[in-house]
């Protein structure tokens, strides 16, 4: 199960607290649904982690993790959705954001030939940036969106799933202890001469 693993790997509170370095951060790190997974801070998690993962911005874990924390959710599931756009997928995931950004303004495509550098990104990131911002931020309000409530919905069927099963099993208990209580109470009369 997801939630036992993710428990496992995750400090406990009393762990955290033994690590120095930690205490220059103040209390609210040790916030109970920051570490901790129930539905609504594994879902707010991931609208985080997704949302700012879309975002062209430097620092995206610093980020997401600050919005965990205003938003008391999940932190180390924030910080890990961040790495969605990782250097092998950030391309691709910015180029396709950039050309929705740019079929809804109606900007026509232009060739991007990227170069690491500061005239590339003061004389070529100009033409493009329109497009390029509304395409991430939409990405990034679907993907984050998306996920929230592909989340709650998983929480609530594994829930209910849950419930079904552990009626089941309360049922077949009452059914074998009717069962046993029957069979007491023939016995004595099966021992019973005529």
């Amino acid at each position: 199960m997801p939630k036992k693993t993710l428990k496992s790997i995750t400090p406990s509170v009393e762990r955290m607290r033994q690590i120095k370095s930690l205490r220059l951060l103040g209390n609210w790190i040790y916030a109970g649904n920051l570490w901790h997974i129930n539905r609504y801070s594994a879902s707010m998690a991931f609208f985080v982690g997704l949302f700012i993962a879309f975002m062209p911005i430097p620092g995206q874990m610093l980020v997401a993790a600050a919005l965990a924390v205003l938003f008391r959710c999940n932190l180390p599931l924030s910080v890990g959705l961040v790495w969605i756009t990782n250097p092998v997928t950030l391309p691709p995931i910015f180029f396709l954001a950039y050309k929705l950004g740019a079929m809804i303004i109606g900007v026509p495509l232009q060739p991007l030939k990227f170069e690491l550098s500061f005239y590339w990104l003061t004389h070529r990131l100009e033409d493009v940036w329109q497009p390029f911002l509304l395409g991430c931020l939409l990405c990034g309000l679907f993907f984050g969106s998306l996920g929230y409530f592909v989340i709650n919905i998983l929480w609530r069927l594994r829930v209910a799933r849950m419930m079904r099963e552990r009626r089941r099993r309360r049922r077949r208990a009452g059914k074998l202890l009717a069962e046993a209580e029957a069979a007491k109470q023939e016995e004595p009369r099966a021992n019973v001469p005529d």
